[in-house]
């Protein structure tokens, strides 16, 4: 009796090994973790194969689940690309479109986007996902996600796999960020912050690994400076709070960062730190409707959330 594979069932098997976890594997398709848990538990079942195995506190695939999450990669290309020509010859976004954006592009610049796809585009099911930009490229190009708004630094260039397409979205300037009354805020009252002038302080910064950390160390240390970093913290509201508490100082992006409070001040750099932003998609999938069209948006809406 041949076993008749679910494609749904062999979707959640591939995000699951994707992920390394059923919880996040949920999170990357939109469902709950016992969803996804249940369409695991149906493909053993109906394949009379042992997929997950317990491995401590979290779980491992087996090899024969390593096996078919690859052949399920391969399906799901084949049917992506099946739905990509019939979104084509329709001329109009439709299907399910998964965007990956990191976290202050998914704050200052994905709702506005969102929901102009939604007015535009009924037909289409715009979907979120907020996630690392080191961690977006590989998701593009594995068919966890469709489209990535990622970005990278002047001196820490995103790498971009071999037929990757890309699109430069905008520049995102930052600024130093200081409690009202810190000394910088007095030298920059005569004249513009150089990065000489960043040694020696203590710093609110994203912890390590990240992208924006990575930068400030390069570039302290290109000064024959190690930094001290002294706070870290992954949200931007947290590090802002910090600073206005009067605990050190901080670089942010002005993208998604909101209005700042009463004793904290925006000091300009020169040269400005620089980050730009980009969408990035799978060969081929320009084809799309969908893509073009969240790409236009994209660069359209940049400049009026940087206004």
């Amino acid at each position: 009796m041949r076993t008749v594979l679910d494609l749904a069932r062999l979707r959640a098997l591939h995000a699951v090994s994707v992920h390394g976890s059923v919880s996040a594997a949920a999170i990357a398709l939109g469902y709950t973790p016992s969803a996804v848990s249940q369409q695991i538990a149906k493909l053993e079942r109906e394949t009379r194969t042992t997929l997950l195995e317990r491995q401590g506190r979290g779980i491992a695939l087996t090899d024969a689940a390593r096996h078919l999450a690859a052949t399920a990669q391969q399906l799901l290309a084949i049917v992506e690309e099946a739905e990509t020509t019939l979104e084509e010859q329709r001329g109009q976004p439709t299907g399910r479109l998964v965007i990956g954006a990191f976290a202050s592009a998914a704050r200052g610049l994905m709702p506005v986007v969102l929901a102009s796809l939604a007015a535009e585009h009924p037909s289409l099911d715009a979907r979120l996902l907020e996630v690392d930009p080191h961690l977006s490229v590989d998701l593009v190009a594995q068919g966890v996600i469709d489209l990535a708004v990622a970005h990278d630094w002047d001196i820490a260039p995103l790498p971009a796999p071999e037929g990757q397409e890309r699109a430069v979205i905008g520049e995102d300037l930052c600024d130093l960020l200081v409690p009202a009354g810190h000394p910088l805020a007095r030298v920059a009252a005569r004249r513009p912050l150089r990065r000489e002038d960043l040694p020696g302080r203590r710093w609110i910064c994203q912890p390590p690994g990240s992208v924006c950390h990575d930068w400030l160390v390069r570039t302290l240390r290109a000064s024959g400076h190690e930094p001290d970093l002294a706070y870290q913290a992954a949200e931007n509201h947290t590090q802002i709070a910090l600073v206005a508490a009067g605990l050190g100082v901080a670089l942010m992006p002005r993208l998604g960062r909101g209005p700042l409070p009463d004793g904290v001040l925006a000091l300009p750099l020169e040269p400005v730190p620089v980050r730009r932003l980009y969408a990035l998609w799978r060969p081929g999938a320009a084809r799309r409707p969908a893509i073009t069209e969240t790409v236009r948006l994209l660069a359209d809406l940049w400049p009026r959330r940087m206004s």
